[in-house]
Formats: structure tokens, sequence, C-alpha cells
């Protein structure tokens, strides 16, 4: 199974040190190695990102920043988990690095995940 996971925080002012650099560096190349971790992604600041909404057929362009947001999306990673209990202890080992804030998790659609409710379907 497939999990994109969310990683939202408290907007920062400054960017990441080198020692934190670092430390997210080794877990990401752990990751990688282990096969866990399929993709990951950070974000820059809100104040260089848009918001873009459709709303009862109204399409409205906010700029950042988002200042109204407790929290904003602070990076994404594509995890490869058995489980989502599996996916929820490799959200917590990386919160345990990264520091306060939320992961949110979604497993991903799967081709082969609808094939198989068809023929269950099917019985």
């Amino acid at each position: 199974m497939r999990f994109l996971s969310i990683y939202k925080t408290a907007e920062r002012s400054v960017p990441p040190s080198q020692e934190e650099m670092a430390k997210m560096g080794k877990l990401v190349e752990e990751g990688m190695k282990a096969g866990f971790l399929l993709a990951v992604e950070g974000c820059l600041p809100s104040a260089l990102g848009a918001r873009v909404r459709l709303s009862n057929g109204r399409l409205t362009v906010t700029d950042g920043p988002f200042t109204e947001s407790k929290e904003v999306v602070g990076g994404l990673a594509i995890l490869r988990a058995s489980s989502k209990e599996e996916a929820i202890e490799i959200a917590k080992q990386f919160l345990g690095q990264a520091g306060d804030g939320e992961c949110e998790l979604r497993q991903l659609f799967e081709a082969d995940q609808n094939a198989q409710a068809q023929e269950t379907a099917k019985s």
C-alpha cells in the first residue's frame, strides 16, 4: 500500500538550520534505502504560494502568505507500508525528527485495488 503523508506545522520565519537539514537528510536517506519512503518534498513559505478555490460557481485566487492559518503544509511524502498502522509508525518516527506538527495520512488509490473490488462485487 502507498500512503500520502501531508506534514502540517506552524510556518517558520527562518529556514531550517544546517543541523536540522542534515538530520532530516539522514532520515530521508535511511527511508529511501529501507524502501518505505518513495518520495519527499518540502514546501517554500506560503508567501510564495496561492490558494485557488471554486465555490458556488465562483472562482477565487488568494495569494499567500496565509496568515489566517494556524498551520500550513510544510511538506509531503509518499510512503510504502503494509498497513495503516505501519504508516502511522513511520509518521511518528518522522515527527520525532521534524518536531511539532502533524502528519495527515491518506491511502492512495491503486488500480489493482479497484480491480479486486470489482471482482469481489461480481461474486
